[in-house]
């Protein structure tokens, strides 16, 4: 089995809102159940809190689909669609901002003991990344035993996790600026105090006085950065995240 998490970032006609959303928590989530493999799906909106705010959001939607398949090939495919019928529909705004892209995972999520297991995410961040050419190997052990680790542990945030754009992918076919996912996962009332200790953590200037390592020369400065909140219906999470101590990485490539 393998780990995968399908990313469909979106627009939708201003006048249209009120009908995705209900066709997401309703006919979209009747559609999923018969999707061999899918062990979470949800909707998030763009916040206003950005950690670059001058940087503009492209997209206002995110929605993430979360998958273990014996066979990608076969199976990840099938959510196109489903997908497709919004778009059919008139849900999805025609302008060719649409992406919609798969991941492999080379590990599930990575939680830090902010993670409160009785609740459900408030929000994520998704970073569309790059490494440095030749410093993979570099850049995926700095995330996975440094970055991910004091990322997760600051205030509001709660795992991480990340994955390589795969070669399987969903109609439409668009390209992607980042063949990196990095995901953090958010359980918070205040994502502006999230944001600003993060950046005064990673400048060294937070109040708490915890200061994280240099950022790694592996990791590009090629990427984009988004943060959402979660507007989904009932909670679809049945596994929610491994908690801490209890993951293991993801034989992803490498």
């Amino acid at each position: 089995m393998a780990l995968y998490t399908t990313i469909h970032l979106h627009n939708v006609p201003e006048a249209r809102t009120d009908d995705y959303a209900r066709w997401f928590d309703d006919a979209h989530r009747d559609a999923l159940k018969g999707l061999r493999g899918l062990v979470a799906a949800d909707r998030f909106e763009v916040t206003a809190e950005q950690i670059m705010p001058d940087v503009p959001q492209p997209w206002r939607y995110l929605s993430v689909y979360d998958f273990d398949l014996p066979d990608p090939l076969i199976d990840l495919p099938a959510l196109g669609p489903l997908i497709a019928s919004a778009r059919d529909a008139g849900l999805i705004e025609d302008d060719d901002t649409e992406r919609l892209y798969s991941y492999e995972l080379y590990f599930d999520w990575k939680a830090s003991p902010n993670w409160q297991k009785d609740k459900p995410l408030s929000g994520v961040n998704i970073i569309l990344a790059n490494y440095t050419p030749g410093r993979f190997d570099e850049w995926l052990t700095w995330y996975t035993d440094v970055h991910s680790v004091e990322v997760s542990n600051c205030p509001g945030n709660v795992g991480m996790k990340i994955g390589a754009l795969s070669p399987f992918q969903i109609e439409p076919r668009r390209h992607c600026i980042g063949d990196q996912l990095v995901m953090t996962g958010q359980q918070t009332d205040d994502l502006a105090f999230t944001v600003m200790d993060f950046g005064m953590r990673a400048l060294g200037k937070s109040p708490s006085g915890i200061a994280m390592e240099p950022r790694s020369s592996a990791g590009s400065l090629a990427r984009t950065v988004h943060y959402f909140k979660k507007i989904s219906g009932p909670d679809y999470w049945p596994g929610g995240i491994a908690y801490a101590g209890d993951w293991s990485p993801y034989p992803g490539r490498g």
